[in-house]
């Protein structure tokens, strides 16, 4: 039974969430043989606040960060 996980940040709306299970389910699918009845998808959304890029937080302006 595969289990995708992706991550990422907060504020895709509802319908971008559909087409991107839709997108993935394909392409388990067609590039890694699974089944769609068995393929699980989980969706981990954080906050750019709790997200970090070389060494700075992801909401902070890129000046703060020195």
């Amino acid at each position: 039974m595969p289990f995708v996980i992706v991550e990422m940040w907060e504020g895709r709306t509802r319908e971008q969430k559909r087409a991107l299970v839709k997108a993935i389910t394909e392409a388990m699918v067609e590039h890694a043989g699974a089944k769609p009845d068995h393929l699980h998808i989980s969706i981990h959304e954080s906050t750019k606040e709790n997200w970090s890029l070389a060494g700075r937080l992801t909401c902070d302006p890129e000046e703060e960060a020195n």
